[in-house]
């Protein structure tokens, strides 16, 4: 009777503290073929390495790191390229902030236009040689919105 071979436990990769490592230097640490790299660079938005003058890939640690989890999730947790890519957006959905103006309603606004209008009304008396302040007017595209932009530039 023959033993089962034991899978051995999977021991972190050391990166080597570099500024920039080559396409041959990340590809044994990483223990596979440099046309692997690319392929992923070909298939991960991520991974994205700069190239010197003369055309060589360079390799940032952020890179490295890329190229580790890929191998991690393609090679050790039997994903496929786009399940892996699919972890990914998950991801990055789940640490994005949400914007502070992403849920307000329109009472909220016109309190807030009535507030910089008082403020502007406040300016011009302040400084009575100054040309009066454009007073916030009516968005052009809708007349029976109450909604009102700012000149310039909007900003809602």
């Amino acid at each position: 009777m023959t033993a089962r071979p034991t899978k051995r436990p999977h021991l972190p990769t050391q990166i080597p503290d570099k500024l920039y490592f080559r396409i041959g230097d990340v590809a044994r640490l990483l223990k596979v073929e440099p046309y692997v790299l690319r392929f992923w660079e070909t298939e991960f938005p991520q991974l994205k390495p700069g190239k010197s003058g003369t055309g060589q890939r360079l390799y940032r640690k952020r890179d490295v790191e890329w190229a580790l989890r890929i191998k991690q999730l393609l090679y050790e947790k039997g994903y496929t390229i786009a399940g892996a890519r699919q972890v990914f957006k998950g991801e990055t959905r789940a640490n994005q902030p949400d914007l502070p103006f992403q849920r307000i309603d329109k009472s909220r606004l016109e309190k807030m236009r009535s507030e910089l209008n008082a403020i502007l009304e406040l300016l011009s008396e302040s400084k009575p040689h100054a040309p009066s302040p454009t007073r916030l007017k009516p968005s052009s595209g809708d007349k029976s919105s109450s909604v009102h932009k700012l000149p310039g530039p909007g900003l809602f």
